[in-house]
This record gives C-alpha cells, structure tokens and sequence, in this order.
C-alpha cells in the first residue's frame, strides 16, 4: 500500500531536524514546477525567494503584497513533500505586535520555517536597517508569535547589513548574537563572504545554526561551508536570475541579430513532460 504524503508536522519535524547537524543545501525555487523539480533532484529542504517570484510576475522585489506572498506560499508547501522555508521579508509590518499577527499567517500557509529580517523596506532612508532595539522586539514578538502557535516551525532570524551598504562585522555579529539569545532557531546574515566573516558568525551564535547564502561565484563548495560549520546554504534568487538570464540572452538575440542560438541543447518538452507525469503519478498513488 503506497505511503501517505507527509503532513505539515511531518515536514515541520523533519526541517527542525535538518537544522540539528551537518550541513544541507536549501534551494530557491518561484513557482510550483521549480518546486518540484528541485524536490526530484533529492534537495532535502526547498526555502522561497521573494526576488524570484516577484520577478516571474512583473514586479520589483519587495513589491508583493502579503496576501500575494502568502498564497505563494501555501502553493509551494502544497506542492513539494519536502519542507518549505518562507522567505517573509519584513514581517510586512514594522511595529512588533503586527509583525507577530503576520507571523501566525504565514505559519498557516503550511510552511515548515519562516524569516524575519531587519530591513525596513526603504531603500532611500538613511539608515536601511531598524535600530537595534525595536530589531531585537520584532525578533521576540515573532517568536512569541511561532511558540504560541506550537513552537514547531523553525524561525530564522536575519540582520542585512552586507547587503543594505552596512557592511560592518561587529555590528552584524551583535545582531546575530542578540537574535539567537532571543530564539531564533537559525541566524543568516546575507552578504558575508569571506572565510574569516563566516567562522565569526558561526562562532558568534552559540551553537545554534548558521544559513549561508552561497548566490554567487565564491569558490565555496558545500563541503568547504560545512568545515566552517556552516548548517544550512541557500541560493537566494540565484536560480531564478539564472533562468531569467537565459531567457533575456536568447529574446534579445531573436529580436537583434534574428538568430535562434539560444535554443541549442534545450532540455525538451517530452522530457520534461515525462518528469512530470511520472511525479503526478507518483504524488498520486
């Protein structure tokens, strides 16, 4: 008799215990088929992009609603076996009591982990990032949040700095440590990328786990990251960029020299409708 499709504690139990030794790769995928390729190719964890999905539907990233966001969510952790992480931005609020609010929802999606980061959203503003103080209470409102949930989903906890122009070490590492005190399950701090930066953080947390975003080309393999005792690689919206590159390479080559080059080696369409009858039915059984 086939086996039933994981539940959402099924998939919740198995991410948590992810987070607990070595070291795995999360990928990104932006839409329900990359969600399920990823899951065929043995990925154990699959986390969201928000650049990605708000790519694939015409807008800036950081330009989705939350009710959008939400029901991307829901169809990802619908779609794949494997646990989703929900990449949440901001929490979509800035005051702690509304980001706790918004936390309850997003764990209702089914998501097996969630984000918060401590960009505010404004790109213009002087200072990118929400001061230490109300950084570190929307940190505990969405831990408070998760645990009266029932504790199960794994929260991570995000400071920006390297990627908001505030590229400055102590100040990542005093975030880090202050949101692992608080009960963020894992720390991610997107943008280092140095060996030195990586060990300090991993060091600075007390154990708990470290994500690493690994989204472009710097010589890190998985098994060099797992040295440094890093737990968990994301990719960011590399995967998505990569697709879309493609794609922007290949039109504009239709569209200026009317050649087709791009087209060369393609996967092709009954190979990829083969996967997906074969996971339709396999999903089914």
């Amino acid at each position: 008799m086939p086996s039933a499709r994981p539940s959402t504690a099924d998939k919740r139990k198995t991410f948590r215990d992810l987070h607990k030794s070595g070291c795995f790769v999360i990928p990104n995928p932006w839409s329900i088929g990359t969600a399920r390729y990823l899951q065929g190719l043995g990925f154990k964890a699959l986390a969201s992009t928000s650049s990605g999905h708000a790519h694939s539907q015409g807008l800036a990233d950081g330009a989705q609603s939350m009710d959008t966001v939400l029901e991307h969510y829901r169809e990802l952790a619908a779609a794949a076996d494997i646990p989703l992480n929900a990449d949440f931005e901001n929490g979509f609020a800035h005051d702690p009591d509304e980001v706790a609010a918004n936390v309850t929802r997003c764990i209702a999606t089914g998501a097996a982990g969630l984000s918060i980061e401590d960009f505010h959203g404004d790109n213009a503003a002087a200072e990118p990032l929400y001061d230490f103080d109300l950084a570190l209470k929307r940190v505990k409102a969405a831990r408070a949040a998760i645990d009266k949930a029932g504790g199960d989903v794994v929260f991570t906890a995000r400071t920006e700095g390297f990627i908001k122009n505030r590229a400055d070490i102590d100040e990542t590492i005093r975030r880090l440590k202050a949101f692992a005190d608080a009960g963020a399950d894992c720390l991610y701090s997107p943008g280092i990328k140095t060996r030195e930066h990586i060990e300090a953080t991993v060091k600075a947390v007390g154990g708990k786990a470290i994500n690493f975003l690994n989204s472009s080309a710097l010589g890190f393999t998985v098994s060099d990251l797992a040295g440094m005792g890093v737990r968990r690689i994301s990719v960011g919206g590399s995967l998505a960029r990569v697709a879309m590159h493609a794609f922007i390479k290949t039109a504009t080559q239709i569209a200026q020299e009317g050649k087709f080059d791009g087209f060369e080696g393609l996967i092709s369409n009954a190979e990829l409708n083969k996967f997906f009858s074969d996971d339709r039915m396999n999903r089914d059984s």
